[in-house]
C-alpha cells in the first residue's frame, strides 16, 4: 500500500507511556551523560510534544507505549535548549509498521517525467505530517550515528527557514548570534568534499546518503551530531561547531568528559 493511500486511513489511538516507558527509551547511548535536570526536561519535552501532535498508525501498526516515548524523546533532544515551539506549523506524525513505499514524479535532465517508487523509513513534508517507520526506530539511538526520528525532525528544523521560498535547503532559522556566511563557510566546502568523495567511490564513516542534497547533508550530519559526534568532528570540525551552536549542545562533552580525579 502507498504513503498516499494509507494517510488517510482511520486513526487508531496509541498508548500513553508508562513510567517505565519513559525510563527506557532513555536507557540508550543517544542519552549518556545528562543531568538529572535535562533528563527531566527531555521528558517535559516529549510529554509536550505527545500532547500538541497526533501519533496516527497507519498499515496496521501497532506501536507500543515503550515506543511512542522512544520517538518522543529523540525528537525532544534536538529541541532540549531551543524549545518546543521549533516543531510549530504542523500537527501530526504518522507511523508505519516498518519501511514504506512513495510514489513520486521526477523531471530528468532532459525534461522528462519518470514515474519513480521510493522506498521510506522516514519523511517530513512542509507543513504536513511526519511520517516514521517503526521497524527503523529499534536501530535509531545505538551510537552508530543512525536515527531515523532526529533524521526527519532536523527536516521539520530545517523547513521553518523558508525564507525567500528556499524551502529545504539545509540552512534552519540561525540565532541572533550566529551568521549565515559562518553556517555556509563551514557546510558548502563539507559537502563539497563528501560529494567528491561519494562520487569517488570512497568509503565514508557518514552515510553516503548526506550526498543526496545539502537538506539531506543537514539532516544526516545532525544525526551524527547526536548519535556519533566523534566521527562528525573527525570529518567536519567547521560544522560541529555550527550545529553546536545552533542547538547550543555539545556532545562530545557530554559523552567524553573526563572523569573527576
Amino acid at each position: 500500500m502507498s504513503l498516499l493511500q494509507t494517510l488517510f486511513a482511520k486513526p487508531q489511538p496509541v498508548p500513553a507511556p508508562a513510567a517505565a516507558d519513559w525510563d527506557r527509551a532513555l536507557n540508550l547511548p543517544l542519552f549518556a551523560g545528562f543531568c538529572d535536570a535535562d533528563y527531566k526536561r527531555l521528558q517535559t519535552l516529549a510529554e509536550q510534544l505527545l500532547a500538541d501532535k497526533a501519533f496516527t498508525p497507519v498499515a496496521d501498526a501497532q506501536p507500543t507505549g515503550a515506543e511512542i516515548a522512544g520517538i518522543a524523546v529523540r525528537a525532544a533532544l534536538p529541541i532540549l535548549k531551543l524549545g518546543v515551539s521549533w516543531y510549530q506549523g504542523w500537527n501530526e506524525v504518522v507511523l508505519y509498521p516498518a519501511q514504506f513505499i512513495h510514489d513520486a514524479e521526477e523531471m530528468d535532465e532532459h525534461g522528462i517525467v519518470h514515474a519513480m517508487h521510493h522506498v521510506r523509513s522516514g519523511e517530513a513534508w512542509a507543513g504536513g505530517p511526519l511520517i516514521l517507520s517503526l521497524d527503523d526506530l529499534q536501530w535509531s539511538g545505538r551510537g552508530e550515528g543512525y536515527d531515523v526520528v532526529i533524521h526527519e525532525f532536523a527536516h521539520k528544523l530545517d523547513m521553518a527557514n523558508g525564507k525567500g521560498g528556499a524551502g529545504v535547503n539545509g540552512l534552519p532559522p540561525l540565532h541572533g548570534d550566529m551568521r549565515v556566511e559562518d553556517w555556509a563557510t563551514a557546510f558548502n566546502p563539507a559537502y563539497e568534499d563528501f560529494r567528491r568523495r561519494i562520487d569517488a567511490g570512497e568509503e565514508t564513516e557518514i552515510d553516503p546518503y548526506a550526498g543526496e542534497s545539502p537538506a539531506e547533508f543537514f539532516a544526516v550530519l545532525t544525526e551524527y551530531f547526536f548519535d556519533l559526534p566523534e566521527a562528525l568532528i573527525a570529518a567536519y570540525p567547521a560544522v560541529y561547531e555550527q550545529l553546536r551552536r545552533f542547538y547550543r549542545q555539545d556532545p562530545m562533552e557530554r559523552f567524553y568528559e573526563p572523569a573527576t580525579p
